[in-house]
C-alpha cells in the first residue's frame, strides 16, 4: 500500500554524470576515474528501445536483490546520423538513442530508488558509450 503523503520521502535529485549527490566525496572520485570493481555489466548494443528499457529494468532490479554495488550499463556511442538515413532504411530512431534514453529511465521512480549515483564510463570500460550505476546497499527487511 502507498504510504501517506507525511512519511513519503523526498524525491532523490535527478541522476546525472558529474552529480554524485548523497555520496561522499572519495565514493564519487573512485566512481568517476573508475576504480569501484565492476561486479556485473549490460550490454543493450543493437536493442531496440522497448528491449533495452525491459532488460535495463531487470538488470538494475536483479542486481540491486544480488546486493551489488557496482555495475556497468553500455549503450553504444552511436554517432552523428547520416543525412537522410531514414530515407535509407536506417533505424527510424536516429543513431545514440539509447545513449540519450537510459539516463532517464534510470531517473525513472522504479530505478531511481535503487541507485546512488551514474557516471560516464573511462574509456576502458566502454567511454562515453557505457555508464557506471552506483547501487544503492539493500536494506534487510526492505523489497
Amino acid at each position: 500500500a502507498p504510504l501517506p503523503a507525511a512519511t513519503r520521502r523526498a524525491s532523490p535529485p535527478p541522476l546525472s554524470p558529474g552529480r554524485a549527490a548523497g555520496v561522499d566525496r572519495r565514493t564519487a572520485d573512485r566512481l568517476r576515474k573508475g576504480r569501484l570493481a565492476v561486479e556485473a555489466s549490460l550490454d543493450l548494443h543493437g536493442m531496440t528501445q522497448a528491449a533495452a528499457h525491459g532488460a535495463l529494468r531487470r538488470f538494475i532490479g536483479d542486481s540491486h536483490a544480488r546486493g551489488r554495488r557496482m555495475v556497468l550499463v553500455v549503450t553504444g556511442k552511436g554517432g552523428p546520423e547520416a543525412p537522410g538515413s531514414r530515407r535509407h532504411g536506417g533505424p527510424p530512431e536516429g543513431r545514440g538513442v539509447l545513449r540519450a534514453r537510459v539516463p532517464e529511465w534510470l531517473n525513472a521512480p522504479d530505478l531511481r530508488d535503487k541507485i546512488l549515483a551514474i557516471e560516464t564510463a573511462q574509456a576502458r570500460h566502454g567511454g562515453t558509450g557505457a555508464l557506471y550505476v552506483l547501487l544503492k546497499r539493500r536494506r534487510e527487511g526492505v523489497v
